[in-house]
C-alpha cells in the first residue's frame, strides 16, 4: 500500500498540468504529455531492469550447473558462443555490441541518431538477450551498460509513441535512470548522468533525470526491497592508513584501469597488422577469446567467469579466502571477452578487478581492516577505466553502505583519475562512442 500511494503522489506531481503564467492550454498540455512520457518510461525500464537482473543471475546460476554437471563444458562451450553471439551481433544487430554507454553517449551528442537504430526497442532487446547468452557461456560481462541502452530506448520509445520531442535530456533522463535501477544506487544515477552522459548538465534536464530515477528507483524498491548491492561494509580506516593506502590504491587501480581503456580503445582503432588481421576475422577472434575465458576459467576453479559478484561481495564482507591471482585473472578475462565485440557491459566485471587488486594491495597492511582495503581497490581501478571519480565513489558508498570511507574513497578517486589519465589521455566510453557518432559498424 505505501509502495502504491508513493508511486501515485509521484505520479500526480509529474503529470500536474497547472499551466505556468502566461502560458496556454496548448503549451499546459504538450508539458503534461513530456512528463507522462517520463512517468511512464521510467516504470518500464525499473521493471526492465529487474527482470534483466533476475535473468542475468539465473543465467549465471545455469552456467554454475552446467559446469557441475560437466566441468570442461566451458572448452566447447564458451568459445563457441562467444563466436555465435558476435557473428549475430556483426550480422542482425551491429548497434547492440560493446557496453551500451557509448551508444547513449552517441546519441546524446547527436540527438539525430536517437531516430535510428541505434537505440531500438528491438535492438535494445536483442542486446539484453545476448548479454545473458554470454553469462550463460561464463563470460565477463556486467548488466549495467546494455541496461543503459535499453533504458534509454524505452525513454525513446514512450516520448515517440506520445509524440513528444527527443531532445538530449531524454537520453540522459534514461540513461541515468537506467544506472539508478541496475545497482540500486539513485544518487549514482545522476552522478553518471553530469560526469559521462551530459555535456551541459542545464536545470531543465537536472529535473527530467531526477524524476526519471525516482520513479524507476520506487519501481525497483516496491519490488526488490531496500537492498544492498554488495552488502554492509562498516569497517573505516585510521588517518594514518588513509594517507598511506589510498594513494597506493590510486595509484595501482589509476594505471591498470587507464591500461585496460588505452588497450581496448587501441585495439578498436589501431593499425598493427596483427591488430588489423583479428579485427578482420571478428567471428574467429571471437573464438580465441572464448578459449581464454574458458580456460582461465578452470585453472582459477571458476572464480574468474561471470561478473564476479559473489567472489567480490565476500570480500566486502570480510572473506580473505579469494586467491591472491583472482584480480590479474579477472582482467585477464575482462580484456578478452571486451575485445570480443561481444554485447556486454563492464562495470561489474571492473568492480570485481579492482577487488581482486585490493585484495592484494591488503598483503602489504594485515593490520588493517582487509574489506576497506578492498573497496579502496575497487574505487581506483573503476575510476582508472571510467575516469568517472564522483560516480565511482557514489556507486561504492550506496553498494557497501559505507559512509564512513566517503573521504578515503574521494581521495582514492581523485588520484586514480589523474593516473589514469597519465596512462590514456581520452576517456573510454567516449572513445568507443566514435564509431556509433560516425555511423560505422566497427568493433567497439
Amino acid at each position: 500500500m505505501l509502495f502504491s500511494e508513493n508511486l501515485r503522489r509521484t505520479a500526480m506531481a509529474l503529470l500536474g498540468t497547472r499551466p505556468e503564467p502566461g502560458s496556454g492550454f496548448s503549451q499546459s498540455l504538450d508539458q503534461a504529455r513530456r512528463r507522462l512520457a517520463t512517468l511512464s518510461g521510467a516504470i518500464a525500464l525499473g521493471i526492465v531492469a529487474i527482470l534483466f537482473a533476475w535473468l542475468g543471475d539465473e543465467a549465471q546460476r545455469g552456467f554454475a550447473r552446467i559446469v557441475a554437471w560437466m566441468p570442461l563444458a566451458p572448452l566447447l562451450l564458451t568459445p563457441l558462443t562467444f563466436a555465435a553471439v558476435v557473428w549475430m551481433t556483426r550480422r542482425f544487430v551491429p548497434e547492440a555490441r560493446g557496453s551500451g554507454i557509448p551508444q547513449v553517449i552517441a546519441a546524446g551528442a547527436h540527438p539525430e541518431l536517437a531516430r535510428t537504430r541505434l537505440l531500438s526497442l528491438p535492438v535494445a532487446l536483442a542486446k539484453l538477450a545476448m548479454t545473458a547468452i554470454m553469462l550463460l557461456a561464463g563470460a565477463s560481462v556486467g548488466r549495467e551498460g546494455p541496461t543503459v541502452q535499453v533504458s534509454a530506448a524505452i525513454m525513446v520509445a514512450c516520448h515517440r509513441v506520445l509524440r513528444v520531442p527527443i531532445g538530449a535530456g531524454v537520453l540522459i533522463a534514461g540513461g541515468a535512470a537506467g544506472v539508478a535501477a541496475a545497482f540500486n544506487t539513485p544518487l549514482a544515477g545522476v552522478a553518471f548522468a553530469i560526469e559521462e552522459l551530459a555535456s551541459a548538465f542545464e536545470q531543465r534536464v537536472a529535473m527530467l533525470v531526477m524524476a526519471a530515477v525516482v520513479v524507476s528507483g520506487l519501481v525497483s524498491l516496491g519490488y526488490s526491497g531496500d537492498y544492498i548491492y554488495f552488502g554492509v561494509m562498516r569497517e573505516t580506516l585510521p588517518v594514518s592508513s588513509v594517507l598511506l593506502i589510498a594513494p597506493l590504491a590510486g595509484i595501482m587501480g589509476g594505471v591498470l584501469g587507464g591500461l585496460f581503456s588505452r588497450m581496448l580503445l587501441g585495439f578498436a582503432g589501431s593499425s598493427h597488422p596483427l591488430i588489423q588481421v583479428f579485427r578482420a576475422h571478428p567471428v574467429r577472434a571471437a573464438l580465441v577469446c572464448g578459449v581464454i575465458v574458458a580456460v582461465t576459467g578452470l585453472v582459477s576453479g571458476g572464480a574468474t567467469w561471470g561478473t564476479g559478484y559473489e567472489t567480490t561481495r565476500g570480500m566486502i564482507e570480510g572473506q580473505t579466502d579469494a586467491p591472491l591471482y583472482f584480480g590479474p585473472a579477472k582482467f585477464l578475462v575482462m580484456v578478452a571477452t571486451a575485445i570480443s565485440g561481444a554485447p556486454g557491459g563492464i562495470f561489474a566485471p571492473s568492480l570485481s578487478v579492482g577487488a581482486g587488486f585490493g585484495r592484494l594491495l591488503s598483503l602489504l597492511f594485515p593490520q588493517d581492516p582487509f574489506p576497506a582495503i578492498v573497496l579502496l581497490g575497487m574505487t581506483g581501478y573503476f575510476v582508472g577505466v571510467v575516469r568517472a571519480p564522483l560516480t565511482a565513489v557514489i556507486i561504492l558508498m550506496e553498494t557497501t553502505a559505507s559512509r564512513g570511507m566517503i573521504l578515503p574513497l574521494f581521495l582514492t578517486a581523485i588520484i586514480a583519475d589523474g593516473a589514469s589519465t597519465l596512462v590514456c589521455r581520452h576517456k573510454l566510453y567516449h572513445g568507443l562512442s566514435a564509431p556509433f557518432r560516425a555511423g560505422k559498424a566497427a568493433n567497439a
